[in-house]
């Protein structure tokens, strides 16, 4: 049995709108294995939202979709299904389950794509690629599309001592939603901010400089107008800088908020915060993780070790 893990994802950091993610050491996994006949899925643990166990999952439809690419016929499909990623919440659920069913089909096919093949295919299937790549090539990935949707990307070396801090209420939002409140045209002043602060950014990471990251996470592309469906964004930013965190921003389309916070802050950060999360409304749950550096990963286990995650 095939047994593939996929790294949570946040999208979107600061100026970077559908175009740089980080990778996380948070995991959905599925094990995958050829039937006899139809498809039979299992989900291990319960979300929020239900996952389809039928022909409507997207780990199952996204199989469908590579071996109709790859002109092979479609086996049966065992999967088995469990996420600690949380769905709807901005970390790369949806990606996840796209990332890991492309590896599951190209392996059960026999591998007749490379990882960078997949990587493309995924972005056509997601739209943008920086869910999608950074879980294949793990780390930070700046990703860009031309107009048939070919992907280029470069992978960041990320620095050691940098922690992403999660904060995850218990609301969720859709991308559908979050995208409804953008609007159609920027103004040139909008745009080159942005693309200054893109650029401070990946320079500031790089090399290290954090002490530009406050202003290199500024944006008025997509956050400013998204704050108006999470609750205290602004308030939880202010208190994150205050406790320490290096920037903030809007995790994907959210509702997940995330900070960047360096070890040697890590623990005060950690206490001070969820001091705060937890005068809130919502349930806001904090968690310290640290990027993933690996990316997806396929490997094969025998059926006993599946039953027994």
């Amino acid at each position: 049995m095939l047994h593939i893990r996929i790294p949570a994802t946040s999208a979107n950091m600061g100026p970077g709108f559908d175009s740089i993610g980080v990778a996380l050491q948070l995991y959905n996994h599925i094990w995958v294995e050829e039937i006899p006949s139809g498809v039979q899925i299992e989900v291990r643990k319960k979300q929020a939202i239900e996952i389809p166990t039928d022909e409507n999952n997207l780990i199952y439809q996204t199989m469908q979709y590579f071996y109709k690419e790859q002109h092979l016929p479609l086996p049966g499909i065992h999967i088995i299904q469990s996420d600690d990623i949380p769905m709807v919440r901005g970390l790369g659920s949806s990606a996840a389950c796209i990332v890991g069913g492309l590896l599951a089909a190209n392996a059960l096919a026999g591998s007749p794509c490379t990882v960078d093949d997949l990587a493309v295919m995924a972005t056509k299937l997601e739209g943008h690629p920086d869910n999608a790549a950074p879980a294949f090539f793990g780390s930070m990935v700046v990703g860009a599309l031309d107009a048939e949707k070919n992907m280029n990307h470069v992978r960041l070396e990320l620095p050691d001592d940098l922690l992403f801090a999660i904060m995850v209420p218990d609301f969720p939002v859709s991308t559908e939603k979050s995208r409804s409140v953008l609007p159609e045209h920027y103004s040139r002043a909008d745009v080159v901010f942005n693309v200054s602060r893109a650029a401070l950014l990946v320079a500031s990471i790089t090399s290290g400089k954090y002490e530009n990251l406050q202003m290199a996470m500024e944006d008025c592309i997509h956050q400013p107008y998204r704050e108006t469906l999470i609750a205290h964004m602004g308030d939880i930013f202010a208190q994150a800088h205050a406790s320490g965190a290096a920037a903030c921003y809007l995790s994907g389309a959210g509702s997940t908020l995330m900070a960047m916070v360096t070890k040697d802050k890590a623990e005060s950060f950690q206490k001070e915060m969820s001091a705060y999360l937890e005068t809130l409304p919502n349930h806001w749950q904090l968690t310290l993780l640290q990027p993933d550096l690996e990316g997806a990963k396929v490997m094969t286990e025998l059926q006993e070790e599946a039953k027994s995650c």
